[in-house]
């Protein structure tokens, strides 16, 4: 049965794209495990759907019938499943996602806010993870959802790109690199620099596109967590590359930020969920929140700007 719905669903999305390649693209899956698919169906049915050649993808007249039953039995499946995923109320419903930090503490506050005014009785799970961690909980099934960096990936593994923001340079205003507008990766070599532990998301990003270009940053201090490195930058301890994001979002009495350039790095963070999965209920509603906050940028608290 679940097979048969998987060739229904491949037949509905070719019906409607008229092409093998783009109707793969958007299952994500590869284009002979479409045809498979679509071939198992006609050999169920005993019937062909689909006339082929190598311009066109046309429906049989048996197609053509069965097109509306299709496109029907697939809205009613999903009408099922939602309705199933209701009928527990909101009392007891939970929503559970693993975040990044950075995300985490930075955005999380406003959606929960908006949310709970909808929803007062859901109750939310957060945990802080790092991008590892955070892709494992997902795979295993331990969050509905996760908020992560892009950099790792995994077949089964969704991503929503959402935010994409650059690493920057965080020091004192009394700083002699605050002087500068634009600060270059080399300007780091001839002060303490302050950077995340090895294993870290963002310092294998940092370490592998400077690698590219020749450049071996020299880390002086090494701590587990954004926010600390901060702290040791405000005590006039060193200077830190780190996401943008990461800064104070007001004003801070002490610490600045620069643009860090040649090369310029950039991070994008985005939703992660397993594929052919569905979400609970809730979570669907949080995430469809945590989306339309996030794309608008001119409300989104997201919104960072450099302290020039």
């Amino acid at each position: 049965m679940r097979y048969e719905l998987q060739g229904i669903v491949a037949f509905v999305i070719v019906s409607e794209l008229k092409c093998f390649t783009k109707a793969a693209e958007k299952l994500n899956i590869s284009q002979p495990a479409l045809t498979r698919r679509i071939k198992t169906l006609e050999e169920n049915f005993g019937i062909v759907l689909f006339e082929r050649s190598t311009r066109t993808v046309n429906l049989t007249p048996a197609g053509v019938k069965f097109l509306p039953d299709a496109q029907n039995l697939i809205a009613t499946y999903e009408q099922s499943i939602m309705n199933v995923r209701g009928l527990s109320g909101q009392q007891n419903d939970l929503v559970t996602l693993s975040c990044i930090p950075t995300a985490a503490f930075y955005f999380l506050p406003e959606v929960i806010s908006r949310f709970n005014v909808s929803y007062p009785n859901v109750r939310i799970k957060i945990r802080e993870q790092s991008a590892s961690d955070c892709m494992e909980s997902v795979l295993n099934g331990d969050v509905d959802f996760g908020i992560n960096m892009n950099n790792l990936t995994n077949p089964n593994v969704e991503f929503t790109p959402l935010v994409n923001e650059p690493f920057v340079l965080a020091c004192r205003s009394d700083h002699v690199l605050a002087k500068q507008s634009l600060v270059s990766w080399n300007d780091l070599s001839s002060h303490k620099l302050i950077g995340v532990r090895r294993s870290s998301g963002n310092r294998l990003l940092i370490e592998n596109t400077l690698a590219e270009c020749g450049v071996v940053p020299q880390w002086f201090y090494e701590v587990r967590h954004l926010s600390t490195s901060l702290g040791l930058v405000a005590a006039g301890l060193g200077i830190a590359a780190l996401p943008s994001l990461a800064l104070p979002k007001d004003a801070h009495p002490t610490l600045i930020s620069r643009p860090l350039v040649e090369p310029v790095i950039r991070r994008t963070l985005g939703l992660i969920k397993r594929r052919d999965t569905f979400l609970p209920l809730a979570a669907t509603r949080f995430v469809d929140l945590l989306l339309a906050l996030w794309v608008d940028q001119k409300q989104s608290p997201w919104t960072i700007r450099f302290h020039l």
